[in-house]
Order: C-alpha cells, then sequence, then structure tokens
C-alpha cells in the first residue's frame, strides 16, 4: 500500500473514525482505524461491535493494499501536521508518513483480525442534513446518561408517512421533535431506539455537509437490528437498544392553565445570574404574575439572588421551581427568539416551546420538564 492524500481531507477522515473507537478496547485491533486502498479510492474504516464509521478519500495510489494502525494515534499526528501532501506507505510490518520534512513510523496489527464492518441496512428513507442535525441536538439533550438505564440512553425514532419523530428522556425531562422526512414507502410505520451518543456526533457530522442524509432500517434480513445513516462519502451504522421505551406521551397534558411569553436571551442571562448562588442540585423559582417574572434562588441558610424581569403572562400568579440546569438546556434547544411555558399547576409538568417573530407558538418541538417540589 501506497498512496499520496491531502493532509486536511485525510486528517478529517481519520479524525471522524478515531472518534467512535473505544477507549478501552476489549480486544487491541478494535483501537485501530483500517485503511484501504484500491482504484485511487481510500476507505478509512472503524468498528467496534457496535458502531461502525466509513469514509472514501480521494488518493493518488502507487500500489493497493490495506493496513491498521492505531486510530487515535494517527488522528493526534494527521491534525498535527502542516498543510501539505502527506505519502503513506506500508513498510513490512509499519505504515510510514512523510509530510514536508515530517516523517514518522508507526507500527501496525494485523488485519485479518479485523472484524468485517457491518453491511448498511435497507434504506428507509432520506432526511435534510441542516434539519436533522439541529433535530438531533434538540432532542439528544434530554437523553439519560445512567448506563444502568440503557433505554433512555436512546433517542427513539418513529417513522410514520412523510412525519420523523424524534423523542428522549431521562425521567426529569421529556423532547420531543417532529419535521419532515422523504420515505422511499410512504406508507411505512418503523420505530429504533438508537444510542443518544452515537445519533448525536453522526448528526454533528453529517449535518455541515448540506444535501440529505439517508436513513438505512432493516425491517427484516440484513441490517436487522441495526440502523444506518450515509452523506457524500460518509457512512455509520450503529446496534440498536434493547427494551421498550416508556409511553412519554401520556406525560404531555392536553390544555394548560396559565402560559408565559419570555425573550429566550433574557431568561437565560437571568437564570444564569441567579443560579451562580445555587449548588447544583438546587433548584431556580420562577415566580409569575401581574408584574411579571421573578426569579430567585437559595435559601435563607445561604447566599441568595432573585432578579425581575418583563414577561407576557396569562392565568393565576404561580411559582415554580425547576433544575436550573435543566430550564438552560431547553431554552438552549429552543429555535426561536421567545419562549412559551405553559403550565397546569405547580406540581405538574410544564411545557417549553418556541414562538417565533409571528408569535405563532411552534408544535413540532416541544421540551417537558418535571418541576422540584418547593416548601409551601
Amino acid at each position: 500500500m501506497k498512496f499520496r492524500v491531502e493532509r486536511d481531507a485525510f486528517a478529517d477522515a481519520v479524525a471522524w473514525t478515531a472518534k467512535s473507537l473505544p477507549s478501552r478496547p476489549s480486544v487491541p485491533v478494535l483501537a485501530g482505524v483500517l485503511l484501504r486502498v484500491a482504484d485511487n479510492r481510500l476507505q478509512v474504516s472503524g468498528f467496534d461491535y457496535e458502531v461502525s464509521s466509513q469514509v472514501t478519500v480521494d488518493v493518488q495510489a502507487d500500489a493497493d493494499g490495506a493496513a491498521l494502525v492505531s486510530g487515535r494515534l494517527l488522528a493526534e499526528i494527521t491534525k498535527s501536521l502542516r498543510a501539505l501532501p502527506i505519502d503513506v506507505a506500508a513498510v513490512g510490518s509499519h505504515v510510514e508518513l512523510t509530510c514536508g520534512s515530517a516523517r514518522f513510523t508507526l507500527p501496525t496489527m494485523p488485519v485479518e483480525d479485523y472484524p468485517s464492518l457491518p453491511d448498511m441496512p435497507a434504506t428507509a428513507g432520506t432526511i435534510e442534513a441542516a434539519a436533522f442535525a439541529a433535530a438531533v441536538q434538540q432532542v439528544a439533550i434530554a437523553a439519560g446518561r445512567d448506563d444502568t438505564l440503557p433505554v433512555l440512553t436512546g433517542v427513539r425514532l418513529e417513522l410514520t408517512g412523510n412525519t420523523l419523530t424524534m423523542l428522549a428522556t431521562d425521567r426529569y425531562r421529556l423532547a420531543i421533535r417532529d419535521l419532515e422526512w422523504h420515505p422511499d414507502d410512504p406508507g411505512a410505520d418503523m420505530a429504533a431506539l438508537v444510542p443518544a451518543r452515537t445519533l448525536h456526533d453522526t448528526a454533528k457530522t453529517l449535518g455541515p455537509l448540506g444535501g440529505s442524509v439517508t436513513v438505512a432500517l432493516s425491517r427484516g434480513g440484513i441490517g436487522e437490528g441495526m440502523i444506518g445513516f450515509s452523506a457524500g462519502t460518509r457512512r455509520t451504522t450503529s446496534r440498536l437498544l434493547d427494551g421498550e421505551f416508556p409511553k412519554v406521551r401520556a406525560l404531555l397534558p392536553d390544555t394548560h392553565n396559565a402560559q408565559a411569553r419570555v425573550p429566550v436571551s433574557a431568561l437565560t442571562e437571568v437564570v444564569k445570574r441567579v443560579a451562580l448562588v445555587a449548588e447544583r442540585a438546587t433548584p431556580v423559582r420562577l415566580s409569575f404574575g401581574d408584574d411579571g417574572l421573578v426569579v430567585e434562588a437559595g435559601g435563607s441558610e445561604d447566599a441568595r439572588a432573585s432578579e425581575a424581569m418583563d414577561c407576557e403572562y396569562t392565568g393565576e400568579p404561580m411559582t415554580i421551581a425547576f433544575n436550573h440546569q435543566y430550564l438552560l438546556d431547553g431554552l438552549a434547544a429552543l429555535d426561536g427568539p421567545v419562549a412559551v411555558l405553559s403550565f397546569t399547576e405547580p406540581k405538574k409538568p410544564a411545557i417549553l416551546s418556541p414562538a417565533g417573530e409571528d408569535g405563532q407558538v411552534s408544535s413540532s418541538y416541544r421540551y417537558l420538564i418535571m418541576p422540584v417540589r418547593i416548601g409551601g
């Protein structure tokens, strides 16, 4: 194997592939990235039996072949090189990289010991890349991080007709996003539970590529129990999570007794300032009334803070408390200038939604947040 490749393209390919590699692989070869050259095309691949990543790069090849090298080390090296063409050659049990006057020699691992990457499942449809990335960002924040509850560490994708719905919850909050997509079969009705971290990393990478993302999801046969995403020259697959996702839609109230409209940026700044006196688990209290909104944190024995701000509020005066970080996460996920908070009562979940400049409340994104019980 011997080829020349542009530094930026090679560094990006290796960095993306190496990002999904396990930090503590069960066998050494899973820490490697596989470099395979054929017909002036380089495939950079990574696989840990759960997630696979592969990207194709154009190269000037003098000899085809394959080599397996440490992914994280190769990523660090290529990132540090100057913006000059890189010459890569397999020599015996090593790979040599030359870029300008810099030269690196890396040991290789047995290619024959590396597992074959899984085939992509059957194509289910396509979705606009930027919209996909934005939706995943909005929903993945609500996914759980407790590996003892694996079902809650995933994002549920529901593909029904022309609508793709994403849902995630960690029991204390819930995020739901509906968006349009283009199914191969308009009559299909499918669902998948995808690890949130994998989905987030994939969307973050594929979104900026523009164009559309192809979603591949098997309904039996090749790729069963897996989901795949591809855009441009990149593709990734992931095993789905087992288990039944909780029926979270029942938590969404049908009506509300009170509603507040607050500028997203202003409320974010106020909550951040007031929360400076709050410990990690200390809630912030939001008191709504005819005079506007007062945000408070702290208790009688601790440091305290409060700040008043304007807001449009309809309903009886109400005081409700939230985990301040969960509230900030929800505000950051809104894609409109105005946040609309809908309440039923202080001890029941509130719904946070964006409102556009025309004042219309969006029904495509809802962030449900559980209140924290406070005295009185």
